[in-house]
């Protein structure tokens, strides 16, 4: 194993698993994935590896399927689990949709004052929990809701989106200063996308202005910083009734993570036009920096995977974690890097609209037809970065279609490596798709009406 430069530690590795609750059809992706029969050999094989650290889940929609009853038995199982066997996870309370069935999503007048007392009675039950995120993704998992009408309660444009983060962050507001008090040891991990955005040309610019003003909005308004009534996104939200949102009492955060994707670059032809992944994408590292000196906390990699072969994947855990341990060396204080999640998700190829049990070749370990788990040369390089071993030292193999299609633009930060061919006797994830181009469009809907932003490969 090569060392890093002296002085420099490597980035701790978590793991994760995805637990999204699709209320029109009452599962959840932990269930889809057989994730809640199977933690045990799923947190076995973590620890296998050396991994310890874990973003993990307390699923709200079955702990308070009934309103004001909380049954803890499951999650008392797996968090117990997780403390008397020396893991260290970083609860999640909210993860996407995942509220109870009961509520009638986030626009619901009953969601605030449910999620205080559903995140108060965690606290209290779990006083041992040193890191946590109280909502998964506000930003994206609310526009998706409000703006897009791609998740419930499907509403669209920003007086909508506006009204529901009115209904939202002062919660999470208050819920972070009470977790500040119930467990003062304890660090709040805010975690977001990580987003920049291109323009193709004058008809591109002014969507890609507001976009990348847009991407930093619910952090600013949690913490209470830069919301200048001249920036585009801050005018349309105050043009929208949304005054409220920027005198909001400050959150308590500690960490901030950032989840990044191929698709969280957009180049924009034209308001409704762009193009993804972006042709000219910003490296990784330059974005951590931009957010790391835009809020001074340290950073989380705390998301990203990408949809393909098992050595695809490989190649962008390579480059990933290349680019966060580029940003840890600029001085950018890093807390890890998560690959999520550590098993195939399931049903993302519709953006959870559908229920149908369809395997999502992105994980460290793959799923067969069957679910068993499977290892490849992705689960390898994570092992390997796991322990200790920089990314320069990580294999790097030849993306494959349609992947080497989407990595075009990324190529010019990958020109270094030595590049070989994927393992001859590595096939295709049994089952899956890796050739879908995931759309932020739920098509054959029999409720809304079409709903398309833009090509979105996942």
């Amino acid at each position: 194993m090569s060392p890093l430069a002296p002085g420099v530690r490597p980035i701790e590795i978590l793991g994760a698993f995805e637990s999204t609750y699709m209320p029109r059809h009452d599962l959840d992706v932990a269930e889809t994935t057989g994730h809640t029969r199977r933690w045990r050999q799923d947190l076995n094989l973590l620890a296998d590896m050396g991994v310890r650290r874990l973003r993990y889940p307390i699923r709200w929609h079955r702990v308070e399927e009934i309103r004001d009853d909380y049954d803890w038995s499951d999650t008392d199982e797996v968090l117990g689990h997780l403390h008397d066997n020396g893991f260290r996870p970083v609860i999640d309370l909210v993860h996407h949709t995942s509220y109870p069935g009961w509520l009638d999503g986030f626009a619901d007048p009953r969601f605030g004052p449910a999620y205080l007392r559903f995140a108060e009675a965690a606290a209290r039950r779990y006083p041992w929990i040193e890191e946590y995120t109280l909502f998964n993704e506000p930003f994206s998992t609310l526009f998706l809701c409000g703006h897009e009408a791609i998740w419930p309660p499907y509403h669209r444009g920003l007086p909508s989106l506006v009204a529901i983060l009115d209904n939202v962050l002062p919660w999470i507001g208050q819920a972070s200063r009470m977790y500040k008090e119930l467990l003062p040891a304890a660090r709040h991990f805010y975690i977001d996308s990580c987003e920049s955005h291109t323009s193709a040309g004058p008809a591109g610019d002014e969507i890609t202005a507001l976009a990348n003003d847009r991407r930093f909005f619910v952090a600013d308004a949690l913490l209470g910083r830069h919301l200048d009534e001249d920036r585009p996104f801050v005018a349309e939200v105050i043009r929208a009734g949304g005054e409220s949102l920027l005198s909001m009492e400050p959150a308590h955060i500690d960490v901030l993570g950032l989840d990044y994707y191929a698709h969280c670059q957009w180049h924009f032809e034209a308001p409704d036009a762009g193009v993804v992944p972006s042709p000219v994408p910003r490296p990784f590292h330059d974005l951590i920096v931009e957010y790391w000196q835009r809020y001074g906390l340290p950073c989380m990699a705390s998301e990203t995977n990408i949809r393909g072969f098992s050595s695809d994947r490989a190649s962008w855990f390579k480059h990933t974690l290349e680019q966060a341990e580029q940003a840890q060396a600029a001085g950018v204080p890093m807390e890890g890097f998560c690959w999520f999640p550590s098993i195939d998700s399931a049903d993302w190829d519709s953006l959870l609209f559908h229920c149908d049990g369809n395997i999502d070749p992105v994980g460290v370990f793959w799923l067969d037809d069957r679910l068993e788990r499977r290892p490849s040369s992705m689960s390898r390089s994570f092992a390997l970065a796991a322990s200790g071993v920089p990314a320069r030292e990580l294999p790097a193999y030849r993306f494959q279609p349609p992947v080497s299609d989407w990595m075009k633009g990324f190529l010019p930060y990958m020109e270094h490596w030595e590049w070989q061919d994927p393992p001859a006797d590595e096939a295709a994830t049994s089952g899956c798709d890796t050739d879908v181009h995931m759309e932020l469009r739920i098509r054959d809907l029999d409720a809304p009406a079409p709903l398309l932003v833009a090509n979105n490969p996942v």
